[in-house]
């Protein structure tokens, strides 16, 4: 029986070391590359923020151009707390997960980490939603259209800031519901009759759509990487932060895969310290956005705020 426990001890002892890989400063080697990737990734961002904020405060119009942009119409702040907020509330859930893992609870460290998931695809989404109406922008039109029985119809339509975005788009939302709207001119050439309907609106919106004008000044002006200075360190900086938000969800993905293939199981320490290195990453991106949800969006709506002074 003494044998037993011996062996048994033994045995128990070489899994733990073999589980356990601590540098001359104790911390288990993976866990310290992270660190170290994590120290460079944070001067990474670093250059991106503070290379939006020195543009900001040189081009405080957002731009060349003193119209080109319109930064506070173009920002939608309840949408981006909101996706805040649940990304601060992903990293409490990834929280839990790391813990659960640490205490052995496989099935509460799966719960934990589809919610960490599930949350971080909300935030995708509407990082996504952002920047295509970000892209969009916002503008009333007029139009008029004139059926085949000769009648002629007057309206609005609110679409993208680009006219030509706009009377394409209404061109084929109306061509969807009315494909006999569609008039292609006696004098067209060969070449346009020969397209499809679809591609005869993509070249020539006018045959269904005519008279289609903006109504003043557009609502929200397009913001791109091509039209301003503020598009191009906004979008290369979020877009930056959304890549790693989006390699953190699949990393989880394949953690919560592999927890259901038995081998977590039977190496519970090294399973939890994979965890824990996970944990660091999504932290510390959760800590990013902070920064950014800050110093980029909060920012802007300071009042009496001038990024020229």
């Amino acid at each position: 029986m003494d044998a037993a426990i011996t062996h048994e001890d033994a045995s128990h002892g070489h899994s733990e070391a073999h589980a356990e890989h601590p540098t001359s400063t104790g911390i288990e080697t993976k866990k310290l590359l992270m660190w170290l990737f994590l120290a460079s990734d944070c001067m990474f961002f670093g250059t991106l923020i503070s290379t939006h904020l020195v543009y900001r405060k040189l081009y405080p119009y957002g731009a060349t151009e003193k119209t080109a942009i319109d930064i506070l119409t173009t920002f939608d702040i309840q949408l981006t707390s909101f996706s805040t907020f649940i990304l601060l509330m992903s990293s409490f859930l990834m929280a839990l997960a790391v813990s659960a893992m640490h205490k052995g609870q496989i099935k509460s460290f799966r719960r934990a980490c589809v919610g960490v998931i599930f949350f971080g695809l909300i935030f995708l989404t509407g990082q996504v939603y952002e920047f295509t109406h970000f892209f969009d922008g916002h503008a009333l039109y007029t139009f008029s259209i004139k059926t085949p029985a000769g009648e002629t119809h007057s309206s609005t339509y609110e679409g993208p800031a680009s006219a030509d975005r706009a009377e394409a788009d209404l061109a084929r939302r109306l061509y969807a519901e009315h494909p006999d709207w569609l008039a292609v001119p006696a004098n067209a050439s060969p070449a346009d009759k020969a397209l499809t309907p679809e591609q005869q609106l993509r070249s020539h919106p006018d045959w269904i759509v005519t008279a289609f004008k903006m109504v003043g000044q557009p609502e929200k002006l397009s913001l791109s990487m091509q039209n301003s200075v503020f598009g191009s360190t906004f979008f290369l900086m979020t877009g930056t932060h959304g890549t790693h938000v989006a390699i953190g969800v699949l990393w989880l993905v394949s953690m919560l895969l592999y927890s259901y293939t038995g081998r977590m199981q039977k190496n519970m320490h090294g399973a939890a310290i994979d965890v824990e290195i996970t944990g660091l990453y999504w932290h510390f991106v959760d800590i990013v956005w902070i920064v950014i949800f800050t110093a980029v969006y909060l920012v802007e709506y300071i009042p009496g705020y001038n990024p020229a002074k």
